[in-house]
């Protein structure tokens, strides 16, 4: 076996915990790479993803970057997919990415959009 990344092993230490917490709840992924910032909702029980988000969808494209005012608008266009397709209460997934900057960003304006996590 191949030695894991702390990046990995964070990542694969959130979601085992995040699969004894969630009781059935959808989860919101949290990606994000130098440029853009990426968000969706999966349903792990059906296996598809419920609403997604992110700084290169068309009506965010010109105004949204990298920046935590880009991950807020991403956040809040995410909140407003969700509570369209029934989803009020999540589980937060960061991934292996820590929570501050960007993704604590992106958490808060869902939470202000309406989320409950």
């Amino acid at each position: 076996m191949a030695k894991l990344s702390l990046f990995e092993r964070r990542r694969r230490r959130v979601r085992t915990a995040l699969r004894a917490r969630s009781a059935g709840k959808p989860r919101l992924s949290v990606h994000r790479s130098g440029r853009h910032i990426y968000a969706q909702i999966i349903d792990d029980a059906a296996g598809h993803t419920v609403a997604a988000a992110s700084t290169l969808d068309k009506d965010l494209r010109g105004t949204a970057n990298a920046t935590t005012e880009g991950a807020k608008l991403v956040g809040k266009t995410l909140a407003e997919r969700a509570k369209a397709a029934g989803v009020d209460r999540v589980v937060f997934d960061r991934g292996g990415f820590l929570f501050h900057g960007r993704v604590k960003a992106l958490a808060d304006a869902a939470r202000e959009g309406g989320l409950e996590f």
